[in-house]
């Protein structure tokens, strides 16, 4: 399988009753449309993507911001494969990382939790006094995150929530992020295992907020000029884009150079001060520097993210373009405008899913149906309960796909060599101007060079060894010849000749 970034996006129309949207992934090289998945109108936080992996097929979940219906996709096909029937309308979805949990907020403050290859409803509980903007599990998936119109964030226990003996007791969350004063519109969970991970929460109210689970705290307070929409935080937490809906997307970086009379250049930390430390991007004495770190589009943002190698930045617009900028110098890369009189109201990169339909790329084998269906199922996914059931959650069965060894399953971590690795690895991280047999030929050209290295190396080391034994040898002989008297060594030749030889040189001589 060859490593593909993609780009996954969701289009609404700019007006309610003016058609529906559509989901769409392309190229992130070239622009191009890799697949689309039609009737769907998901907003910005209301879209959860679950990617394909070597064993099981992907899932997307959309829910309708204007009816109580959960769409669910899969990539193997471009049609809505089931409509979920809701309790209520939801105003945001997520996801854990295995697809194992679906957790959806609703315009009242309410909070669901499902399993998805049940149905079970785990919890529903009242989260918030208002609307619920946001919902993140954690990357380990032991936590749940939610922000509301009520400027509050809470940091909820997976494990709690799906506690049945809890289920009688008030939902209570691990801990209350309440710093901000006005509606969250954002949320993004940092590298780690829950609670050793940090996160970072935007607000209208001009403000992004980094904390810190493990003690509960907030850390530090960026304060803006424009009320923020939309984040993104490089994946090893280097820098963050913060973006307003009139067009400005703002670079923050989270370290800094200094000189040291000690050990020259030393890069640190910014901010960790707490409740006290704000840094004011506009408090900024270098203005040169200020304006590098500021991206002005000139139109209304929708979305916004970063790709998985972290070089480009994806922002999405209310007018249907996204705009790929390089994020050491902000250069507009190129602009994908397939979707133009739409709004780009999710936006996201992954690989590209190895039974994404039309492109299906599986290696199967001899003997074997060529059918995808039959070496990749799809994640399995039941209607969701309305209500709360015991009896339903005591008798319900799990389905779970079991890796198996036939050749219609590849385990990638197990049967993953070095060199489709490397080959892939190359593909992946290619810049767009490079062509694929022009990296193919450096990456040969590069293995060859090494081992030829190592063959060089290995000839000078016997080289050396037969060099020693040789200098060993002639030391040896011409010591024991020196060290002989003359005579001996005659005598000891004449001592060794052949009699009939002797004879001959008599004869000769009279």
């Amino acid at each position: 399988m060859i490593l593909q970034e993609s780009i996954l996006c969701a289009t609404a129309p700019p007006t309610s009753g003016a058609g529906s949207g559509s989901i769409f992934l392309h190229d992130i090289q070239t622009g191009a449309t890799l697949a689309s998945f039609k009737q769907t109108n998901a907003g910005p936080h209301s879209l959860a993507v679950l990617e394909s992996n070597s064993t099981q097929g992907g899932i997307m979940l959309a829910s309708q911001p204007d009816k109580s219906i959960l769409n669910v996709y899969n990539f193997q096909k471009d049609q809505i494969s089931l409509k979920i029937v809701l309790p209520e309308k939801l105003t945001a979805i997520a996801l854990d990382r295995r697809g194992d949990l679906c957790a959806g907020g609703t315009a009242t403050g309410r909070v669901y939790l499902w399993e998805t290859s049940s149905g079970v409803l785990f919890n529903s509980w009242d989260a918030h006094y208002r609307q619920v903007n946001v919902l993140r599990f954690t990357n380990d998936g032991a936590a749940l995150i939610s922000g509301s119109d009520d400027s509050g964030v809470s940091v909820w226990s997976v494990s709690r929530l799906v506690d049945e003996d809890m289920q009688r007791e008030l939902a209570v969350p691990y801990c209350t992020l309440s710093d901000h004063t006005l509606p969250v519109t954002d949320i993004i969970c940092g590298i780690g295992l829950f609670p050793d991970c940090r996160v970072l929460t935007s607000s209208i109210d001009h403000s992004v907020k980094l904390w810190d689970l493990s003690t509960r705290s907030l850390l530090t307070t960026f304060q803006f000029p424009r009320p923020i929409s939309y984040l993104a935080w490089d994946v090893t937490e280097r820098l963050f884009f913060a973006a307003s809906s009139d067009g400005s997307v703002h670079q923050m970086n989270l370290f800094y150079e200094r000189e040291s009379k000690l050990s020259g250049v030393v890069t640190e930390a910014i901010g960790g001060a707490g409740v006290t430390d704000i840094i004011r991007v506009d408090d900024d004495v270098d203005r040169e520097a200020r304006r590098k770190r500021l991206i002005n589009l000139g139109q209304a943002i929708t979305s916004m993210c970063i790709s998985l190698t972290s070089a480009i930045l994806l922002v999405g617009t209310s007018e249907g373009l996204i705009h790929l900028y390089d994020v050491p110098s902000h250069q507009l890369l190129r602009t994908i405008s397939t979707h133009k009189g739409m709004s780009i109201a999710y936006l996201s990169t992954m690989i590209k899913p190895p039974d994404l339909i039309g492109h299906t790329n599986l290696e199967f084998g001899p003997g074997n149906s060529t059918d995808t269906k039959d070496f990749l199922p799809v994640k399995p996914i039941m209607p969701f309960q309305r209500m709360r059931d015991p009896k339903t959650r005591e008798a319900h069965e799990i389905s779970l796909i079991l890796p198996s060894t036939r050749n219609g399953y590849r385990d990638e971590f197990s049967s993953y060599s070095q060199e489709e690795f490397l080959r892939d690895y190359s593909y992946f991280v290619e810049p767009s101007s490079i062509s694929k047999a022009g990296t193919s030929d450096s990456l040969a050209l590069k293995t060859k060079v090494e081992e030829l290295e190592s063959e060089v190396e290995k000839l000078r080391s016997q080289l050396s060894k037969a060099k020693g034994v040789n200098d060993a040898m002639w030391d040896t002989v011409v010591n024991k010849i020196v060290s002989q008297p003359k005579g001996s060594a005659l005598s000891h030749t004449e001592g060794t000749e052949n009699p009939d030889e002797r004879r001959r040189k008599r004869g000769r001589a009279m």
